[in-house]
């Protein structure tokens, strides 16, 4: 483990901690850090969990936090080699990419192993906050009673459209929908806390009352659907809305997530699909053949369109059957024993 010591910050207890998951985001986390550090009126903590990322996401980490010199504590090491967030920003690297939530997860022990954190913030590498949005959530949520807290997040190319206001669930065929998506910011109503069923992972804030009482997210979905099973699990914590928190959001930097100007990849179909089943066998088992009948129909609609690859993934997802190759070579063969696992 190595550190760099010292920082002319006043010294206080953090307000909020923030968990970023690094993978393949050498372009982007530094922009990032850049953002969440110069959050207005609040101190933030920060764990980055990097995925096994073949790139220079580590490199440029380190020389993001060289450059900050004095302004922030530095420390890392490899995972489960520091146990709690003393540092202003902690990286810790694993040796093979184990998932999204799988990483999350360990950033958010070594972040909640700092007694003074209350509020807890998922942040995507690909994100980019606004100076008030910290300071937004640590003042909607200093009461801690509620389970998991949103913003809105808009697009980074377009930040005048909405990306997400929270998502619903379509429980007959496990389809999501984000609130809002693709209406201006300036004319899109906020929906009612009692509208939403989950909050996207790319900016979402937990209250130790929820980590405490509902545990970390599920890990064997490895990508999509984790933070829905996770709002899922919340019982009578319910959801809260702070929509002047604003997150500007690349999407689908790595994974190939479908976007406005843009068709969903072979990989971001392969789970999506996979895990809406196994969301379904979880939440509503009976919704199951219904979700088989709405899969089989898009994968259909993408062959007539020309978009084989897309729809050889969403079948397979969908059956869970071993990915094809356009989808297995995304990751190493040693991510891929863990992903592509059967379902539990």
């Amino acid at each position: 483990m190595t550190a760099i010591a010292g920082s002319d910050l006043e010294e206080r207890a953090p307000d909020i901690g923030v968990a970023i998951v690094g993978y393949q985001s050498e372009a982007i986390i530094a922009a990032c850090l850049d953002s969440v550090f110069k959050s207005q009126g609040v101190r933030v903590r920060v764990v980055i969990v990097d995925n096994a990322s073949d790139d220079g996401t580590i490199t440029a980490v380190r020389a993001w936090a060289a450059a900050a010199g004095g302004r922030i504590t530095f420390a890392e090491g490899p995972v489960g080699a520091i146990t709690r967030a003393a540092a202003d920003l902690t990286l810790l690297s694993a040796p093979v990419n184990h998932g999204f939530a799988w990483a999350t997860n360990r950033a958010l022990e070594v972040l909640a192993a700092e007694p003074g954190l209350g509020l807890f913030w998922l942040l995507n590498p690909d994100c980019q906050a606004r100076p008030d949005a910290a300071a937004r959530f640590v003042e909607a949520g200093a009461d801690g009673a509620f389970g998991l807290m949103r913003g809105r997040v808009v697009y980074h190319a377009r930040p005048d459209v909405v990306q997400t206001d929270g998502g619903t669930v379509t429980l007959a065929t496990g389809v999501c929908h984000s609130a809002n998506l693709d209406r201006p910011a300036n004319a899109a109503a906020v929906p009612p806390a009692s509208a939403i069923d989950f909050i996207s992972g790319a900016s979402c804030v937990a209250s130790r009352r929820f980590l405490e009482t509902v545990g970390l997210m599920r890990e064997d979905y490895f990508i999509y659907y984790e933070e829905v099973d996770w709002a899922f699990r919340r019982g009578d914590l319910p959801l809260r809305q702070v929509p002047n928190a604003v997150v500007l959001h690349h999407g689908g930097t790595v994974t190939g997530t479908g976007s406005f100007d843009r068709r969903p990849s072979p990989f971001s179909n392969y789970f999506n699909y996979r895990n809406r089943i196994r969301f379904l066998r979880r939440f509503a088992p009976r919704s199951v053949p219904g979700a088989l009948a709405y899969g089989m129909a898009k994968a259909a609609q993408l062959a007539l369109q020309g978009a084989f690859a897309e729809a050889r993934a969403v079948m397979t997802g969908l059956l869970g059957m071993a990915p094809p190759a356009e989808v297995r070579r995304v990751i190493t063969p040693q991510a891929a024993a863990i992903a592509f696992a059967p379902d539990p």
